[in-house]
C-alpha cells in the first residue's frame, strides 16, 4: 500500500514561515491526488489544500488563500506545503493524504494518510 511520511514541521514566529513535505518511498504520485489536512485540539480535521494527480490543478481553503501553496516535484515523489505569513491560528499537526480526486471538503474520503507534523505558530 501507500505509505506517506510527512517531515518539516517546528515552531515558527508569527508571520514566519515553513515548507511541509509528504513523501513516498516506493511509489510515485502521479496516479494519486494529495490534500494536506490539520487539526488543532478540540478541533476538527479540517482541509486545507490539495493537488491533483497531474499536479496541474489544486485547491485552498479560504482562510490560507495567498499563504499557503501546494506543489509536486518533478518525479512525483513528494508533496510539498509552503506556508508563508503563518499566524498562530495555523496551529495543529498537519497530515497529508492520498486518493483519487482533489477535494477538501464533502463526502470524499481519502485513501491514505500520514502520521502528522506538528506546526506551531507563536511569539
Amino acid at each position: 500500500q501507500l505509505q506517506l511520511v510527512e517531515s518539516g514541521g517546528g515552531l515558527v514566529q508569527p508571520g514566519g514561515s515553513l515548507r511541509l513535505s509528504c513523501s513516498v518511498s516506493e511509489f510515485t504520485l502521479n496516479y494519486y491526488a494529495v490534500a494536506w489536512f490539520r487539526q488543532a485540539p478540540g478541533k476538527e480535521r479540517e482541509g486545507v489544500s490539495c493537488i491533483t494527480s497531474s499536479g496541474r490543478s489544486t485547491d485552498y481553503a479560504d482562510s490560507v488563500k495567498g499563504r499557503f501553496s501546494i506543489s509536486k516535484n518533478n518525479a512525483k515523489t513528494t508533496v510539498f506545503l509552503q506556508m508563508n505569513n503563518l499566524k498562530p491560528e495555523d496551529t495543529a499537526v498537519y497530515y497529508c493524504a492520498a486518493g483519487g480526486v482533489c477535494r477538501l471538503s464533502g463526502n470524499y474520503e481519502y485513501d491514505f494518510w500520514g502520521q502528522g507534523t506538528q506546526v506551531t505558530v507563536s511569539s
